[in-house]
């Protein structure tokens, strides 16, 4: 019996060793995975093994009671998590309210004209090989080409006639159709010039205009400060139904009050024949929203922002 004493005291004494002097109570060492931990007990020291780690505190809490807690080791396989804050940098430039690459080709074009704006422009005679058809990288030949406005051109056709349907079919003017770009390589009375890029076939009798460099807008979007209301009489590009990025025509212009910026809602009117015969008007319903870029005289050009359906030609456009 005295033997089996002297071998606790010794057996706890080693125990309580190796613990560290500054830790806030006796700590035992990290369990393995098969390790075995003696704990101290009234009578004798109790071997508890350890099989599982992550299981072996609660184990032993539960043989020794909580007086003995400070003793029973954490796992150190345990990682304790707690929120940090996480600063990034801001963006440069923040984005920005219009997609520009879609309107930028428009904001150098003439696109609406006088009825023979163009008859005194640079006419495109024709091609060395002969070629109907001309496109980029081809080299053709333009008769009135004036050596003082520039070596770069665009390339306009004379499109669809704009008509207001809101105010007994007034003419609005004609739509210019851009065609590409040019250069010039040599001033004559006929002179040489290379095609640079065509979005369209670009023929014979074909107009040049010189090229005005674009200016991005700088304007915020806002809704007019007066009531406006109008119609899309014409889509860019000669379709009748349009979703979103898509270039309308409406039918305001400088003369209504319309400026660059203006939002308005696009509006369907919609109606049902009844059993009687008759039809009955339903309320207006939102199509989507346009953004007005351009502005000329009686017209303007607008980019379709939103759109819960297709939009189409005669859709009614007016102040949200």
């Amino acid at each position: 019996m005295r033997n089996w004493t002297i071998i606790s005291v010794i057996l706890f004494a080693s125990l309580f060793s190796d613990a560290s002097p500054n830790a806030a109570g006796s700590v035992l060492p990290a369990l393995a995975p098969a390790d075995h931990v003696l704990i101290p007990h009234a009578d004798r020291p109790r071997r508890i093994a350890a099989c599982r780690p992550d299981s072996a505190r609660a184990v032993l809490l539960a043989q020794v009671g909580p007086s003995h807690a400070a003793a029973i080791p954490q796992h150190p396989a345990t990682i304790r998590l707690s929120p940090r804050i996480r600063a990034e940098k801001l963006a440069v430039q923040a984005a920005p309210s219009i997609p520009l690459a879609k309107i930028a080709p428009f904001l150098s074009q003439p696109l609406v004209i006088g009825e023979h704006a163009l008859e005194q422009a640079p006419v495109i005679l024709g091609s060395g090989d002969g070629r109907v058809i001309l496109s980029a990288g081809d080299r053709i030949y333009v008769g009135g080409l004036p050596p003082d406005q520039g070596r770069i051109w665009q390339i306009f056709r004379t499109g669809k006639v704009l008509i207001d349907p809101d105010r007994n079919d007034r003419l609005l003017g004609h739509e210019a159709v851009y065609l590409g770009s040019a250069e010039v390589i040599e001033f004559a009375a006929v002179s040489t010039v290379k095609l640079l890029h065509s979005v369209r076939e670009i023929l014979q009798g074909d107009r040049l205009v010189p090229a005005a460099a674009a200016r991005l807008p700088d304007y915020p979007l806002h809704v007019p400060d007066l009531p406006l209301s109008g119609r899309i009489i014409s889509v860019y590009g000669g379709v009748n139904e349009v979703g979103e990025n898509a270039i309308v025509t409406l039918n305001l212009g400088v003369e209504d009050g319309i400026k660059p910026g203006h939002v308005l809602a696009v509006n369907r009117k919609s109606e049902a024949r009844l059993h009687a015969g008759e039809w009955m008007r339903f309320p207006d319903e939102r199509m989507g929203l346009v953004f007005v870029f351009r502005v000329f005289d009686k017209v303007c050009y607008a980019l379709v922002m939103q759109s819960k359906q297709v939009i189409k030609v005669m859709d009614s456009v007016k102040s949200p």
